[in-house]
């Protein structure tokens, strides 16, 4: 079983949506179920993070909304959710 955690930021992020957009929240908790039973599933469009911290990859939660992870001894540490923009910027 994989083991998620979550940086303060991300759990912000996520308390914020509930808010402002909860449709986007429920979709960042159906991707995560996703990931848990099938992390290669396509609709994730999961890739690997070129020129960022090793190992960095990134998970699609819809066509503008992404979710950042790196995995540490078989646990997934989420460090970064936001729109493309914020999360791909420098």
């Amino acid at each position: 079983m994989k083991v998620f955690k979550f940086s303060p930021s991300v759990y912000k992020e996520l308390q914020a949506l509930k808010r402002k957009n909860p449709q986007i929240l429920n979709k960042v908790y159906k991707q995560l179920q996703l990931f848990q039973q099938n992390p290669k599933h396509h609709s994730l469009r999961l890739h690997k993070i070129t020129g960022a911290v090793e190992n960095t990859w990134s998970i699609s939660i819809n066509g503008g909304y992404r979710l950042l992870y790196i995995e540490i001894a078989d646990v997934f540490y989420f460090f970064k959710l936001g729109s493309h923009d914020e999360v791909y910027r420098k």
